[in-house]
């Protein structure tokens, strides 16, 4: 039993943070995600990178929203007036961008994405030379760049001034780097599948990796208009994959979000499929091979009590973090882990790449598919999940739960019904204006009841 209050102290809240958990984000054209803060934050970017008199380079990449024209230029101008040169990919996944950053060894990567938020939302995301996302170390200084003035006086001049160049061939590099990552000895010939890219950025370069490797593949959400990107597609809704399955007898259907950097599956009964179940799949897969690295598997406070049970029947030891792949990624590096993920469907190869990876993870349980010749409905079975109710609440502000009395008392109740056989989760998304509110137990029905009873409790306390 547990709840969580994802927070910052009280000091922290007195200046308004532009990042959250997953770099700055918001409406576009309304601040924050604004040409004229995105032009700040290309600039602070490039006074942080330079380290030396060669001339630097940023690699820039978006997803398929209408704004990310605005933004995209925004950037890159901030980034050229202080000396930086530019190389614009145009629409890619955002581990894509992780991954040309390094492979390139660009001094960083930058990506205009709102992920799986609808389009009139955007944001921006940094990615180190490493091809790691920026520490909060880093974050903050940006902040503290944009916000004091301290550089709007460095105005390089003349042959000093950055250039922005279209990188044509990034798209197939990075089709190269995943298909590397897909065993040699392995075919997906006489598969059937289905993949939906929410006509996101992947749009192009997923169903391209599958067909390589053999797959006779039908292709949904890979008609972007600007405005269509995760609209009742994709990871967040994967309904139409499941008929699509089921219609077309495939073996299985793969969904990302915009982004490409998430994933979910459908087997082939059509039924869903989310990153806990992966997560198990390539759990037991990875201690056969011995390539599990301590027999420990990283997850979120998210992740269903099932996947702690399905693991342990290899003796493989879960540890939780807080909500965001961050989060799980430096779990992952500081403690020498090699797989970790969400359920929501970031999971994350640490033996293949630096941040999630949807075609990338697709692969990887592919590979499974291929090597234990069984259908995906058969390898899910080893994750029972115990029923969870997740609820969603907007609200006008956010605030720690220990100064709402209300709400505690909402929660104590709940875990009190619980007892030991199930758990409350209570946090504010970092990325959206709204509560998140799980309750996690075995009956179903109940989940609901409880849940609804901490999401009035907040509503009132939050919105008035």
């Amino acid at each position: 039993m547990a709840y969580r209050m994802d927070m910052p102290p009280k000091e922290a809240q007195k200046t308004e943070r532009l990042f959250g958990t997953d770099g700055v984000r918001g409406v576009a054209n309304v601040y924050p995600m604004t040409a004229e803060v995105a032009m700040k934050l290309g600039r602070a970017l490039a006074y942080l990178i330079r380290n030396g008199p060669h001339r630097h380079r940023v690699i820039v990449g978006k997803d398929t929203r209408l704004s990310g024209y605005m933004l995209e230029q925004a950037l890159s101008a901030g980034l050229i007036s202080m000396g930086v040169d530019v190389e614009q990919v145009g629409p890619l996944p955002t581990p894509g961008i992780s991954n040309l950053t390094t492979s390139m060894r660009a001094d960083a990567g930058a990506v205009i994405s709102a992920s799986h938020n609808p389009y009139q939302d955007n944001g921006i995301k940094f990615f180190w030379r490493d091809g790691f996302k920026l520490p909060d170390e880093t974050e903050a200084k940006i902040e503290e760049l944009v916000s004091s003035g301290e550089i709007d006086n460095i105005r390089p001049t003349a042959t000093k001034i950055g250039r922005a160049i279209r990188l044509d061939d990034a798209r197939g590099r990075y089709i190269v780097y995943l298909k590397a990552t897909f065993p040699r000895e392995l075919t997906l010939e006489g598969m059937t599948i289905v993949v939906d890219c929410a006509n996101g950025a992947a749009y192009r370069t997923a169903p391209s990796v599958l067909e390589e490797l053999g797959a006779k593949v039908i292709a949904l959400g890979v008609s972007p208009d600007g405005k269509n990107i995760n609209h009742k597609c994709g990871a967040l809704h994967p309904e139409g994959l499941s008929k699509s399955v089921v219609k077309h007898g495939a073996h299985l259907g793969i969904a990302l979000d915009g982004d490409a950097d998430r994933l979910i599956v459908v087997d082939e009964k059509g039924n869903v499929v989310d990153g806990d179940a992966i997560m198990a799949i390539c759990t037991g897969e990875l201690v056969a091979r011995k390539e599990l690295k301590k027999k420990t598997l990283v997850s979120t406070v998210m992740s269903n009590i099932g996947l702690e049970r399905a693991v342990a029947q290899w003796g493989v030891k879960v540890v939780r973090t807080r909500v965001g792949d961050r989060h799980v990624v430096d779990e992952m590096r500081r403690n020498g882990y090699s797989l970790g993920g969400e359920q929501s469907g970031h999971l994350i190869f640490l033996n293949h790449t630096t941040t999630g990876d949807g075609t990338l993870a697709a692969l990887q349980l592919l590979a499974v598919m291929c090597r234990q010749q069984k259908p995906l409905s058969e390898l899910a079975s080893i994750f029972q999940p115990v029923p969870q109710t997740l609820l969603n609440v907007v609200v006008k502000q956010k605030r720690e739960l220990g100064e709402l009395p209300t709400v505690m008392k909402a929660i104590k109740n709940v875990e009190q019904k619980l007892g030991n056989a199930g758990r409350v989760l209570v946090r504010f998304s970092g990325t959206e204006p709204k509560a998140r509110v799980l309750v996690e137990g075995e009956d179903a029905a109940r989940n609901e009841a409880y849940a609804r009873e901490i999401v009035e409790a907040l509503s009132k306390a939050l919105n008035g």
